[in-house]
């Protein structure tokens, strides 16, 4: 099932940060595309339902060095 959703993200500041987080999201299997905006401090999600899921996102999110906030 193909899912979307938008994500808050605190820290994000330029294009390089937008690069940054997409990128680890991209490299989640189930991850259709992303989008992030810094001007919006927000990310946009569409997934595969079946194969991930938020949790895995905020992850990524946190690994690459933001937060996620709900």
């Amino acid at each position: 099932m193909i899912e979307c959703i938008v994500l808050d993200v605190i820290g994000m500041k330029c294009g390089g940060c937008e690069t940054s987080v997409s990128s680890k999201l991209q490299a989640i299997e189930g991850i259709l595309s992303c989008t992030a905006s810094s001007k919006e401090n927000q990310i946009k999600v569409e997934y595969d339902a079946e194969k991930t899921n938020v949790d895995i996102f905020k992850t990524a999110i946190s690994d690459a060095g933001f937060t996620c906030v709900e």
